[in-house]
């Protein structure tokens, strides 16, 4: 019988590939115990696959809690797939429309996926995909093993850059502290500085891999828009690569025909984000977080969640152009 492949979105991330090796192994574990039967029937091996390269904290994570890169896919012909972290056509694998989609776990606003048949549907609104996850492994009642912790806490640590992220619940504070235990992980800010410092690698990087180290496209009001991020625990680490990123989501721009491109530079310790933005009508910027853009960019503060500070406001501001 062919597996049912399990894929983070485009450009993954830590919580992405993280996620993605996480499901595959609790799905197997239903398959297995048969703890999903009242719901479900699962007959099918799942695999986690990936759609892009690692970026260095993913990598770093993945050595730590001594896990292989998933294989890369990024066909869904004729495939069964679960969706992890993403529900959006656009950051989707390639021939979603021709794979049959049995599952989708997110934590994300629902995307523009459709299926013709029921499945399996899961978005928490917490701060990571691990958090829904964590909450799965404890309404089925499956063990989760200090390995499958580790990286579960790491996910968490990611996408709340260490619980600073507004997108942070409780519920995802109350996970990780759980988490820890079964991984054996006595100093939490010690792991998140570790992962911090290998997100701020940027050392002999090109500029457009370093723009789609975390990027996603959007549909705004039918307006093609890319959102990427940078965080790097000083901006400083920037200083000498900016004018080439700026050059580079530029040539992007056009060579995808995008209305607007934004690449947040975040800065973990000030807490704030630098917007780089090229659009054909820049006046989105203000419109969207009551700030023009000064020359290139503008200064957010306390703005670190693509998710809940960047997208909805820039949506709405699209909305209204």
């Amino acid at each position: 019988m062919s597996p049912v492949y399990v894929v983070g979105h485009k450009n993954p991330d830590t919580d992405s590939i993280g996620s993605a090796i996480v499901i595959a192994y609790l799905w197997n574990q239903w398959k297995e115990t048969g703890k999903m039967n009242s719901i479900m029937k699962i007959d099918e091996e799942a695999v986690p696959v990936r759609q892009g390269d690692l970026n260095p904290e993913t990598e770093f994570v993945l050595n730590r809690f001594g896990f292989e890169a998933p294989e890369l896919m990024t066909d869904g012909t004729g495939k069964k797939i679960i969706l992890a972290d993403h529900s959006d056509i656009s950051q989707t694998i390639d021939n979603i429309d021709k794979a049959e989609i049995v599952a989708i776990i997110d934590h994300h606003k629902i995307g523009d996926v459709t299926t013709p048949n029921p499945i399996l549907f899961i978005n928490f609104p917490v701060g990571c995909t691990m958090t829904s996850l964590k909450i799965l492994f404890d309404l089925t009642g499956v063990e989760i093993p200090p390995n499958i912790a580790g990286l579960m806490l790491a996910g968490i640590v990611s996408d709340t850059v260490a619980f600073k992220s507004v997108t942070t619940t409780e519920k995802c504070k109350e996970v990780a502290e759980e988490l820890a235990k079964i991984a054996g992980i006595d100093d939490l800010d010690a792991l998140a500085m570790e992962m911090f410092k290998a997100k701020s690698d940027v050392a002999g990087k090109s500029p457009r891999d370093l723009v789609y180290r975390d990027y996603k496209d959007f549909d705004m009001s039918g307006k093609k828009v890319g959102v990427g991020q940078l965080e790097v625990v000083s901006l400083d680490l920037l200083a000498d690569v900016k004018d080439a990123l700026y050059d580079e989501i530029s040539k992007i721009k056009s060579e995808g025909n995008y209305h607007s491109i934004f690449l947040m530079l975040t800065d973990i310790m000030k807490e704030g984000t630098e917007m780089l933005a090229v659009s054909d009508d820049t006046s989105v910027v203000e419109k969207a977080f009551g700030k023009p853009l000064e020359g290139r960019s503008v200064w957010l503060d306390g703005v670190m969640s693509r998710k809940k500070q960047v997208v909805p406001p820039l949506e709405g501001a699209f909305a209204s152009l």
